[in-house]
Parts: structure tokens; sequence; C-alpha cells
């Protein structure tokens, strides 16, 4: 997913494009944007042109900065009603079912 911003701006304000490539497909996706689209605008226009026809991508790939990235997940999880925890290995408050069946599936390779 990329942005093209510091086009010709047109009578509605639009000055911009954002991009996405479906490399599965083999094909990109484009889609007129006002001069300023913060995380939640992206994360909206995603769902709403790609998403809906295409179901939820696997992976998203984008060189934004940290506060649109935040955004943009933050929006993308309340679009879909689905929690974001965030937590750290070996955190005592998290609940250590991921970090024991990642231990057990280890073991399982290595013993293949």
């Amino acid at each position: 997913m990329d942005f093209v911003f510091g086009l010709t701006k047109d009578l509605e304000g639009i000055a911009g494009i954002v991009v996405l490539v479906d490399r599965l497909r083999k094909k990109a996706y484009v889609a007129a944007v006002p001069d300023f689209i913060d995380g939640e605008g992206t994360a909206k226009l995603l769902i709403d042109r790609f998403c809906r026809q295409h179901g939820f991508t696997v992976a998203i790939g984008s060189d934004r900065d940290i506060y649109f990235t935040r955004k943009f997940w933050t929006s993308i999880f309340k679009v879909l009603i689905t929690r974001l925890n965030m937590s750290t290995a070996d955190h005592p408050q998290t609940d250590g079912q991921t970090e024991r069946v990642n231990r057990v599936i280890g073991d399982i390779l290595r013993s293949v």
C-alpha cells in the first residue's frame, strides 16, 4: 500500500491516490484521496474498496510512520469488532498461552 500526493487538485479537493497492489491476483487497485488522509480514513477506504469484494488481505506493507500505522491498525480492528492485545514475551500480565503453544510446537518439531 502506498500513497501518491501532490497531484493537481480537482474541484472536490482530491489531490492524491492510494495504491494497493494485490500480489496474489497480480492486480493494482487505485483510489482517489484528499490531500491528507489519516490511518483511520485509510482503514475505512481499504475495507470499503477492497475487503468487501476480496476479503481481508493476509499482509499489508507500508512505509508510513508509526503514528499513521497505529491509527490504521486501531481503526481496522475497531471496524472488525476485534480487540488487539499487544504483549511482550514472558510478561506476567499475559496469559502465556501463545508462548506455551510455541514451546510445544518447538518440542514436536525437534523430536521429528
